[in-house]
């Protein structure tokens, strides 16, 4: 099979479609091998030989435009103002044994100081039609979510991932760059789903989680440079949810090394936790479900510009059956019931395409 990727950038009219169409994408097992390196990213949570970095090469690169919505379908969801804010079916309780063995093994270590934020990922399948096309899911959400960056990729060895994400890992044009810290979860429901989330009052819990991933952030840019500049942290949206974000800008006198930068980067305490060493090596021990390509990053790297983004609220296609990923981070504080809701909450995000498609 050819290898291919089609993204469409945050409030674009137009998607880009790349495609690979001889030979397999290159396989890359650190991400500091990404240095000069150009294409199309496609980076796993744990690079392992089943899971390698993949780049796929553009071969071909063509804009498509996105179709303009039925009748019934005319207003995204990145504006929501028609949707209820309710929750859906998928929201009921009991929470599944899994996730409550693995939230007392994680919160345990919190609790014994051994970790001061730790992320809980978990996995959810949803049944689709065979005759559902991967690439109708992709114009699905982008008509629903102009916000966030939407991707879909294929390639032998990753299989089929469509994610809609509101979180930047690296974007830059070789001098001037940025990333953002973003952390914090709350979701929107009525009438506050008219606004902004400029209503809405963070708690401690939220506050401290962003903070955390800010600190890290600014310990990363200072390896590489001096010139930066940290602005927020401020209430963004994403779908029906909200988010504390923290903008940085910074230069590069040598964009030689992005490899590098993204080995130190990813993964953020946004995913993964802190200590990180420690933090990821517990993670891919102990947690259920294998996160493979959640909570990577995906995008175009070094094609005229540089677009990478964290690979969330994203689901693998597999036949008839859709894999959905979420997850929450976890302080001493954190309850379990809170931290599913906030799963099933961020779920909602790939739920809606599906329902808007096969309900």
């Amino acid at each position: 099979m050819f290898s291919y990727a089609i993204y469409r950038l945050p409030y674009a009219k137009e998607a880009t479609l790349v495609q690979q169409t001889e030979g397999d994408p290159a396989e890359y097992f650190s991400y500091a091998e990404l240095n000069d390196k150009s294409g199309f990213v496609v980076a796993p949570f744990e690079v392992t030989l089943q899971q390698p970095i993949l780049v796929i090469r553009p071969d071909e690169l063509q804009k498509v435009s996105i179709p303009i919505p039925p009748s019934d379908f005319s207003r995204p969801i990145g504006d929501e103002r028609h949707e209820t804010g309710q929750s859906t079916p998928h929201s009921t309780f009991p929470i599944p044994l899994e996730y409550t063995i693995d939230f007392a093994n994680y919160h345990s270590q919190l609790e014994a100081g051994t970790f001061s934020k730790i992320v809980l990922a978990r996995c959810a399948d949803e049944q689709i039609g065979d005759y559902v096309k991967p690439m109708e899911l992709f114009y699905r959400a982008c008509q629903m979510y102009p916000r966030l960056f939407i991707a879909l990729v294929e390639t032998g060895k990753s299989g089929c991932w469509l994610t809609a994400t509101p979180e930047i890992l690296l974007d830059g044009d070789g001098q001037d760059w940025r990333t953002i810290a973003l952390a914090g979860t709350m979701k929107l429901e009525g009438e506050q789903l008219n606004g902004e989330g400029e209503t809405l009052r963070w708690s401690t819990k939220n506050i401290q989680e962003q903070r955390i991933v800010t600190t890290y952030i600014t310990e990363c840019l200072e390896q590489f440079t001096g010139d930066f500049k940290e602005e927020g942290p401020r209430t963004v949206r994403a779908a029906n949810l909200v988010h504390l974000r923290s903008d940085f800008t910074f230069k590069l006198d040598d964009h030689h090394h992005i490899g590098d930068l993204l080995q130190t980067l990813h993964p953020t305490p946004a995913v993964c936790g802190l200590p990180k060493r420690e933090a990821f090596q517990f993670i891919v021990n102990n947690e259920h479900t294998p996160r493979r390509y959640y909570s990577g990053f995906m995008g175009p790297l070094a094609m005229d510009e540089t677009h990478l983004y964290v690979s969330l609220r994203c689901m693998n296609i597999e036949g008839d059956t859709c894999h959905l990923y979420a997850g929450g981070g976890l302080l001493k504080d954190s309850t379990e019931e809170q931290e599913w809701a906030e799963t099933e909450a961020k779920m909602e995000t790939m739920r809606r395409i599906l329902d808007h498609v096969v309900g």
